[in-house]
């Protein structure tokens, strides 16, 4: 038997007309994403060659480049972008994790939700940093108090975001569920959370940021590596070079957690752009 040749779909012109515009207009976005990147850091050191800025205060590009080159030949590139990363991750996750099971309950008990909301929208007020010192009495000094800051200050977004998203559901599909007989555990499983997924990405992608505040600010507070301590370090001694040297690439460290985050939205919201 002859192998069956595939066919290659016949698009109308309007459509291979409408393609090729998004893929010219999605080069034309990264092309001066790109050009605002360099023209910035372009700028940036042609005013400091020319002393219009002094880079003792301000740095320069080749002065960032050339100290993040120093501490990968001495290796506290990694080891203090570790630190930090793993701190991270781990307020991350329990934050994330622990928010949106205290969500699901809120949702799941009307009254409880109607006693504790309000305490809720209170510690989402309260300046996190205020409570340092409690919580290096707490949980000690170290990586615990850096993550329980990280903690403290995703979690209350996370419960609040949810919480939003699960009330948000329509309620003439959960009468049409009840009608049906469905439980309230199956309403959940079966509605609310797959309905709630967009919500729950863009907390993800709220908290990519939120979490990295946190490290840093308990790193602040209290801590020996990572580089929250290489900014206070370099503040301390008046390097500056350190201080943004360190400051490029906690953004670098978070831009790659977006951007997981962002793959993440794609399989949940293939309409999403980037």
């Amino acid at each position: 038997m002859k192998k069956q040749q595939k066919t290659k779909p016949n698009f109308s012109k309007s459509h291979q007309l409408y393609v090729k515009r998004l893929k010219k207009d999605k080069f034309v976005i990264n092309f001066f994403r790109v050009f605002v990147l360099v023209a910035f850091l372009g700028i940036w050191e042609l005013l400091t060659y020319y002393k219009v800025l002094d880079p003792f205060f301000v740095s320069s590009p080749s002065r960032i480049f050339a100290q993040i080159g120093t501490m990968a030949q001495n290796g506290t590139l990694l080891t203090h972008s570790w630190v930090t990363l793993y701190e991270t991750l781990i307020g991350f996750g329990i934050a994330t994790a622990v928010g949106y099971v205290i969500a699901v309950l809120l949702w799941w008990n009307e009254k409880v939700r109607k006693v504790f909301e309000p305490y809720i929208v209170v510690l989402n007020s309260l300046p996190k940093i205020a409570l340092g010192p409690v919580i290096i009495l707490w949980v000690g000094a170290g990586t615990s108090a850096i993550v329980l800051m990280c903690v403290l200050i995703c979690i209350v977004i996370t419960i609040m975001s949810m919480l939003s998203a699960f009330l948000a559901v329509e309620e003439g599909k959960i009468l049409l569920m009840k009608s049906m007989h469905a439980s309230k555990l199956q309403i959940l499983f079966k509605l609310v959370l797959p309905s709630s997924m967009p919500e729950f990405v863009s907390v993800l992608k709220i908290n990519v940021g939120m979490s990295w505040v946190g490290s840093i600010m308990g790193e602040y507070l209290t801590s020996k590596a990572g580089r929250g301590y290489l900014i206070v370090y370099g503040g301390q001694i008046f390097k500056i070079d350190l201080v943004m040297a360190s400051t490029m690439i906690l953004c670098i460290l978070a831009f790659g957690m977006y951007y997981f985050v962002s793959l993440l939205e794609k399989k949940y919201n293939p309409g999403a752009k980037s």
